[in-house]
């Protein structure tokens, strides 16, 4: 139905066009480009005077062959064109350029088609004319396009939640936009791009420090245009430090630019810590009237991303609360469609988001509530066994959060009771002492005497090891050091490198009461781990608790640690 509609769209639309090409004559056509642009920019809101423009422009491209400017024509039309049309555009764009056979306006093609996916947050699609497009552009000397797609790619990254890698990118892209004095509005998205990043990482003061420096920015540029969204942004940070009420007054503030700008996407996210926001303010009647706002984007636009999944967590604990079991299972239903399309989209982040209800616990909830409502209509004795089942669920609850805390704290303490040495540290897994038969004795010698020297010097704590480095170090090959470590210290390359930061960095947060206030990524950085996400899975892996986690107990047994 829906390319049915688009196809009556596109003939309409081509018939209109074909109407006013009769219109068009050769007198216009002999008029240069920026006198055609700057008309088809003045009669943006005059449709049928713009389109003769837009025409003629196109014409003028083809009578002279002009390729740049005839795929710019296909990009006019793609940018004041219905919806349902601008990836017809887009690939008319595609088309024209790989005809001129230049890489650049190839890889330009590929990036705005790209651009109309991501639009749309249609994600997967807008990565894979991203990835093209660079495929194009690294072949050319243009950096203006080479750090738009870079900036195209970060957002991905963003809205996956590799926010790390998001924020190096949109770094390196806004160290070119601010000194093109013509690439304002680039230089500030990018700004405000950066603060998200802040943001989710969780330094709320660098994300107002950005968003403070957008504003102003914004003034020096006389460009208002992104004022909005870095009040947007800022509102959001406030919630995050707990500002409920100042929040509230700075997404209240943005919510009317984004929607008129018809940007769906950021307005949910408006709405969703606006409910958040009053939830936290002990107002769930007002936040209720948000979170439905948010599940009307998500039912006509189909858009969700992980923080967004809580929205149906709330309304689901409200309407429980309500005991509104038919509206409650309507929500998990969402729910359940959200958590499809999250499972699509981030199948590797499945188990670092954390879910009020996992997909098995909903569809168990979603059946004994269907049973309960089957059972209500018969009999009155369904009361009771409505409440018997949620106490069960409860219970059920209530034990695996006992199990796990018990977990983590038996973990905890396993790592108290290790003494915190060097020695005890490298001991560990050793070999019982039988030789490698493929390895002469005097060479696996020589690298154990190595192996013991680089730990007790610490040189692991160095940035940047891989088995080649240290093959080379020792003056032996990969495949000899990599069956040594693995014969004699128990584990994997990767696995003993790690183990040893981490474990010198467990002893070293028991000693020293300053580094428990740093934060993860100054940890990581403390004992050589290339980025924040290594260190903290090989923390996990390592000790099976996050380092948030450890550091939490270590400060509350504070008083009976010994200094």
């Amino acid at each position: 139905m829906i390319k049915f509609c688009s196809l009556v769209t596109f003939i309409c639309w081509s018939q209109h066009i074909n109407a006013v090409n009769v219109v068009v004559s050769d007198t216009l056509t002999n008029r240069d480009y920026d006198y055609l642009f700057d008309r088809i920019e003045s009669f943006s809101k005059n449709q049928s005077t713009q389109l003769i423009y837009l025409t003629a422009f196109l014409k003028k491209a083809k009578k002279e062959k002009n390729w740049e400017e005839w795929v710019n024509a296909y990009k006019n039309y793609l940018h004041y064109s219905p919806l349902k049309l601008k990836l017809v555009y887009a690939d008319s764009m595609i088309y024209t350029a790989k005809e001129s056979k230049d890489n650049a306006l190839i890889g330009s093609s590929y990036l705005s088609k790209g651009i109309v996916y991501y639009s749309q947050k249609m994600h997967n699609q807008a990565l894979d004319n991203y990835l093209i497009a660079n495929d194009f552009i690294e072949k050319t000397n243009d950096k203006y396009l080479k750090n738009k797609v870079k900036y195209n790619i970060a957002h991905i990254k963003y809205y996956l939640g590799f926010y790390d890698e998001a924020l190096v990118l949109f770094k390196e892209c806004l160290a070119y936009f601010k000194n093109e004095k013509d690439n304002g509005r680039a230089y500030l998205n990018t700004l405000h791009s950066i603060g998200l990043c802040y943001n989710r990482v969780g330094n709320y003061g660098l994300c107002s420090e950005v968003n403070e420096l957008g504003l102003q920015e914004g003034q020096r540029l006389s460009n208002q245009e992104m004022a909005p969204y870095f009040k947007h942004s800022e509102g959001i940070n406030q919630f995050g430090k707990r500002n409920y009420t100042l929040a509230i007054t700075y997404i209240s503030y943005s919510i009317p630019f984004i929607r008129e700008d018809q940007d769906f996407a950021n307005e949910a996210v408006g709405y969703f810590y606006l409910g958040k926001s009053y939830w936290e303010l002990k107002k769930p009647e007002i936040a209720m009237s948000f979170f439905r706002k948010v599940d009307q984007i998500f039912t006509s636009k189909n858009y969700i991303r992980p923080d967004l999944r809580e929205n149906y967590e709330l309304i689901i604990a409200y309407y429980k609360s309500k005991d509104s079991p038919k509206t409650q299972l309507h929500y998990i239903e969402k729910l359940l469609k959200a958590d499809s399309i999250l499972r699509s989209k981030f199948r590797y982040l499945s188990g670092k988001i954390h879910k009020e209800y996992d997909t098995k616990e909903l569809l168990k909830e979603k059946d004994n509530i269907q049973l309960l409502l089957q059972k209500r209509k018969r009999d009155d004795i369904v009361l009771v066994s409505t409440i018997v089942l949620l106490f069960i669920l409860l219970l059920l609850l209530a034990y695996r959060h006992f199990m796990n805390k018990k977990f983590y704290k038996q973990k905890f303490e396993e790592l108290m009771r290790k003494n915190g040495t060097d020695d005890s540290m490298l001991q560990e897994s050793k070999s019982s002492g039988k030789t490698i038969l493929d390895i002469n004795p005097d060479a696996v010698a020589s690298v154990l005497k190595q192996l013991e020297r680089f730990e007790n010097d610490r040189k692991y704590l160095e940035k940047d090891w891989t088995l080649g480095k240290l093959a080379v170090s020792f003056n032996s090959n990969n495949t000899y050091l990599s069956k040594i470590i693995f014969h004699y210290r128990g584990k994997k390359f990767v696995d003993y490198l790690n183990d040893l930061k981490v474990d010198y960095i467990i002893a070293l947060l028991k000693k020293d009461k300053i580094i428990r206030n740093y934060t993860n990524k100054a940890l990581a950085e403390e004992v050589g781990f290339s980025s924040t996400q290594r260190f903290t899975n090989a923390f996990v892996s390592k000790t099976k608790i996050s380092p948030t986690y450890f550091i939490q107990e270590l400060k509350k047994s504070e008083p009976t640690l010994k200094e």
